[in-house]
């Protein structure tokens, strides 16, 4: 995960690139340590210094980096015409790679040619079986010619050798709730609350399922992780707010006032309402009516 100290550095050099204050090379550095996706960046400011003889002949073997780095951001871009020429520098310069192989298969992928790309990935992963790069845009692959079963079963496989892998964890969990299998994505989402705590988004995206699924003691769990979510994003998070006041309407709706909800929960629900009401105020005042009936309507309001 990015840190806040290093998305400012980030968005410092952004602009002074942007603005003809130099700093290019270290910026794609930067954004390539960070493995950030700011592939029209790349694209503009990689260019120009490749196409500029004395700014590329200084960077010594980190030219070819390079040349990857705006290989792989130009066909992000779908600039195809501009990726083929850097891959074409670098086979010249590495015949035989399989580095280079591999961007040879993303631009087949890029093209839309899978049957000649899934080749090409087969090939290469003859000679290693447990690519991490390669396994994953199988996947990507499956996905992308809608394939969503194919995607969940070659996922499910890269998961079995990379546990660790939180990009692979969240790209399961959001094609699990595509197709309604929402128990499964909620293990998704355990396991990336477990590798990472304090990251907002999953419990934000776990507590949605786990809404989603209903019933009592989902809801109930639902409600804390939306909680969870609004103290870790120190009461920004308006989406995680409205959960609060929805899990708290729907628990009264599924005990249909058998229990009362306790002190600190009625805080809870109050507080979420006093929040998303001072933030309308301030940011989209037009629809504060708007929201006063709604939170009425689940009898929420501050």
């Amino acid at each position: 995960m990015v840190s806040k100290t290093e998305e400012a550095r980030v968005a410092v050099l952004e602009n002074q690139v942007d603005n003809g204050g130099g700093g290019a090379w270290e910026y794609l550095c930067l954004v390539r340590k960070l493995k950030l996706r700011r592939s029209d960046k790349v694209l503009k400011h990689g260019l120009s210094i490749l196409n500029d003889p004395g700014k590329r002949s200084s960077l010594g073997p980190e030219e070819w980096t390079l040349y990857e780095q705006v290989a792989i951001a130009a066909m992000d871009c779908q600039c195809l015409d501009v990726a083929k020429d850097c891959i074409k520098v670098l086979q010249k310069r590495f015949p035989g790679s399989k580095r280079v192989g591999k961007l040879e298969a993303m631009i087949l992928e890029a093209k839309g040619s899978w049957a000649e790309a899934e080749k090409a990935y087969s090939s290469l992963l003859e000679d290693n079986p447990l690519d991490q790069v390669i396994l994953k845009r199988t996947a990507t692959m499956e996905k992308a010619q809608g394939n969503l079963s194919g995607a969940v079963e070659l996922l499910n496989k890269y998961l079995e050798i990379y546990m660790a892998d939180q990009d692979a964890w969240r790209e399961l969990g959001e094609i699990y709730v595509s197709l309604q299998m929402y128990k499964q994505a909620a293990f998704c989402y355990e396991e990336l609350i477990l590798s990472q705590p304090t990251n907002p988004l999953y419990h934000l995206a776990y507590a949605d399922v786990l809404y989603t699924l209903g019933g009592l003691e989902n809801v109930q769990s639902a409600k804390k992780y939306y909680a969870s979510a609004t103290d870790l994003t120190g009461g920004k998070n308006t989406r995680a707010l409205f959960g609060i006041c929805l899990c708290t309407h729907a628990i009264g709706q599924l005990t249909k006032g058998r229990n009362k909800e306790d002190k600190d929960s009625s805080e809870l629900q109050s507080l979420a309402a006093t929040a998303l009401e001072k933030d309308y105020k301030r940011i989209a005042p037009a629809k504060l009516s708007s929201l006063t009936s709604t939170l009425k309507s689940l009898n929420l309001s501050s």
